[in-house]
Parts: C-alpha cells; structure tokens; sequence
C-alpha cells in the first residue's frame, strides 16, 4: 500500500482526491497548507506528493525541490486551477513528475497516479549497488552536484548521446570526460572537437581527413577526427558555435556515421560514442535561424545541466582545497594551506566564472604569496576583497543579500549601501582595463584569466564603458 500526500487548500478538491486514492488501496494524508504539508513530508516519508501552487502561505513550486530532498524522495505531481506555461517549464526542471490543471478529468490524475507508482515499484526492483564513479577532478558533495554525477553514470551506463549544458567554466569537459572514462570505451580513445575553432573552409578536411593529392599539400592520405573517434568517443565541445555551413556534413555524418574524406572516391564508417556540449541556449538558437533543429534532435538524447558555482557554494572549500594543492604540486612548491578569512573571502563572492574563474583566482593568490605557506584574504584579487570586506560590515548582507535591500538602498543615493556598491563598481571597471591593457586583443585569453564567459565579458566592457581592440 503505498502512500500518498496531497497539500491543497482546497478542501472539496482533498476530499475528492483522498477518497479516490482510497478506493484505489493507498493512504491518503491531506495537509490544507504549504508549512504544514513540507512538516508531514518530512516526518513521514511518501510515494506521492500531489501538490497546489497557490497555496494561503505559500507557492507549491518553490516547495518542490525541498519536497524531493526529504527521506522518502517522493514523486511530485503539480496540481494547478491556473496553468501556464511558463509554471509547467519550471515544475518539470525544479524535478515534478508532472503538471495537471485541476479543471482536467479525475482519470487523468488517477492515471497519473498509477504511473508513479508503477515507476516507483519498478525502480525499487531495479536498484542496483552503487558503482565508483572515476571522477577525474570533479569535487564536490552538494546536493546539486551529486543530482548531475548521478546523471553522468547514467550516461556512462549507455551508449545514447548525451548533450552537457551550463555556464562557461561549469566543467562541461570534466564530465564529458568522466562519461568517457566510465564507459564501456574507456580504453579507446577520446576525441575532442572544438566547434568554436573549427574554420570553415579547413572544417571537412578535420573532421573528415583527406586523401593524396586533394588539395595543394596533401601529400599523402590523412585521418581526420572522425576517424580517430572510431570505437571510441568524439567530444564536440561549444557545438552551439558551429557555423551553419558545417551542421549539415556534421548532421549525416552523425546518423549514418559514414563519412567521405575530402578527394575520396568512396565512403567510411566510424563507430563512435557521441558527447556534445555548449553553454548557448540551442532551443533559442534553433529559433534565431542559427542551429538546425535536426542537428538538435539528434544530439539531444540524455542531457545533464551542470549548476553553477553559486549554487553548489558549499563545495567551495573542498575545491579549493583540491586545486590549491594541484596547483601548488605542479608549480612543485609546498603545499600551502588556507587560512579562514581566506575561505570567507571566497564565500562572499559570487563567481560568476564558475569553477574555472575559482581556479583562476587560487593561481593568482599562489603567485602572490610566492613563497608564504599560507593563503589568506589579503592574497586574493582586489575586488574580491572589496567584496568580502562590505559582507562584513553591520547590517549587511554580502553578495546575496535580499533584492528588497538593494530596492531600499537604491531610493536613497547617499545611503551607505549605494557607496560601497560604487566603490565596487568602480573596482571592477580598474579590473576590466588593467585585463584589457594585459590581453591586447586577445578575447580568448581574457575569458581563460578572467574566467568569464565571452558574452559576459562582452556585457561588462559595455556596462563600464571599457573599450576592446578584439570588439572589432
């Protein structure tokens, strides 16, 4: 008999609920608010939450990702009066089951039912022992973290191509590698492309090779990295920049793996593992007439978006430690060790680069304290330390503080809130031209030391006004 909560103020809408899943041989707990419904789920573990929205204190979407962290992990099916689509986007990524308008026929919520558990039955069944994940560099413990871990030994489980969405600096390689590694290929080779670098007019002689006398210098036949990901991987990394000219050879290559190499006269095939990834939202390009829909479908099997830094930030400390000391034993230094105000400082700020400015940073402050065995704040980046010293002062909230705060403080230009914000504003714009005056023109360099993202790099030069000679 399995269990089942329903948390709707509502009290006709329960007793109908209640009553139907009591006919059906389950249990059924009725909670009439968001508080009391989250303490019953939490005191008690269930198979099914079937959850309102509008609840008198509270929104049931905002309960959902707690409601699935508690023991029981219950499936969660959205109950609305008022559907939209923008709130079915939002239940399904935040991990319901499903969305239903109540003004829907009880069968279908009775089907619904029966397909949770019937799932939840089946999984219990399957459940296998844990493997050990090898995970090559991926730190981290977080709730977050270990939800996309668990999705990257999915997909090193199978042979479906997988798609890694995130930020730039996320560590989309680090996973498309560790699928690689805890795949049933692991001992073949592991192909990395770079959409982004891919030049137009060279682009089938890479991924295709070519044969003698195809081109002036072709002296002899060449492999291209189709052919080097045969029995193995292939990594097509930033594929959202991939010019459209080339997704159509990419697109036949990838359903038929077959290939001709370019002066070939006849075809090959390549058996090979398919890992893509990009921090561009391809849906959006796919809109904007910038990425083939086809392409889409076919590299969209199982996909896993990785969370940013700021939202797995209790991992902040056992990366930093794990890449102090790989920093340091490359350098072939002593290990230095992390002081707290260290460790508070990097608390304090919101990295907006991600795991990668992260890394960045901690080389910079290993630079700065050369030969001093310990890390402390005073050896982090200047706005860095802008940061952490404002979080630190009386009645302030650091860099997540309340978006009513900042409402309050921006009504009055005098405020102590509004000074600091210049000052770091102000620290960042000095930030922005001592990068550009140390990169020349080199865009891809600025985001490797700044740890931004192309497009956020770009957003801050226009917010301070910071002319770039790459712009061009």
């Amino acid at each position: 008999m399995a269990k089942v909560l329903i948390i709707d103020d509502d009290r006709g809408m329960c007793r109908m609920l209640s009553a139907m899943v009591n006919q059906m041989g389950h249990h059924a707990v009725c909670e009439f608010f968001a508080a009391a419904g989250l303490r019953e789920v939490m005191a008690n573990p269930y198979d099914v939450v079937l959850l309102d929205v509008n609840l008198p204190d509270g929104n049931g979407l905002d309960m959902l990702p707690e409601i699935r962290r508690t023991p029981g992990a219950p499936e969660v099916v959205i109950m609305t009066g008022f559907g939209e689509m923008q709130g079915a986007e939002l239940a399904i990524k935040n991990g319901a089951w499903d969305y239903l308008q109540k003004m829907d026929s009880t069968e279908n919520a009775l089907l619904c039912i029966k397909r949770v558990l019937q799932y939840r039955e089946k999984a219990s069944h399957a459940k296998q022992l844990p493997v050990a994940l090898k995970r090559e560099g991926l730190v981290g413990e977080s709730e977050r973290f270990r939800e996309s871990l668990d999705l990257l030994a999915k997909a090193a489980g199978s042979d479906v191509n997988v798609l890694i969405t995130g930020e730039t600096g996320t560590g989309k390689d680090l996973f498309a590698r560790a699928i690689h590694l805890n795949s049933a290929v692991a001992e073949n080779n592991f192909v990395v492309v770079d959409c982004a670098c891919l030049p137009d007019t060279l682009i089938e002689s890479i991924l295709f090779g070519h044969a003698k006398g195809a081109f002036t210098g072709a002296e002899q036949d060449c492999n291209g990295l189709i052919a080097e990901a045969h029995q193995g991987t292939l990594f097509l990394d930033e594929i959202g920049e991939l010019a459209p000219s080339s997704q159509k050879s990419l697109l036949r290559v990838l359903q038929e793996r077959k290939y001709r190499p370019v002066g070939a006269r006849l075809e090959r095939g390549s058996d090979f593992r398919l890992v893509a990834a990009t921090n561009l939202n391809l849906d959006q390009r796919v809109k904007a007439g910038g990425f083939r829909k086809d392409l889409l479908y076919r590299i969209r099997g199982l996909m896993i978006e990785l969370p940013r830094l700021d939202e797995r930030r209790e991992d902040i400390r056992p990366l930093t430690v794990h890449h102090v000391h790989r920093l340091c034993d490359r350098r072939r230094i002593e290990m230095k060790s992390c002081s707290s105000d260290f460790f508070e400082a990097l608390a304090s700020y919101t990295w907006p680069g991600n795991v990668r400015e992260l890394v960045n940073v901690l080389d910079v402050s290993i630079s700065t304290a050369i030969s001093e065995p310990v890390l402390f704040s005073r050896h982090l980046p200047e706005h860095i330390r802008i940061l952490a010293a404002q979080s630190a002062l009386p009645g302030e909230t650091g860099a997540h503080g309340s978006a009513d705060a900042d409402r309050d403080s921006t009504a009055n230009p005098f405020s102590l809130k509004q000074i600091r914000k210049r000052a770091a504003l102000k620290a960042e714009n000095d930030y922005l031209k001592e990068l550009v005056a140390n990169v020349g023109n080199d865009v891809r360099k600025a985001c490797k030391l700044s740890g931004l993202s192309r497009s956020r790099f770009y957003e801050l030069l226009k917010l301070h006004g910071v002319s770039f000679p790459g712009e061009a």
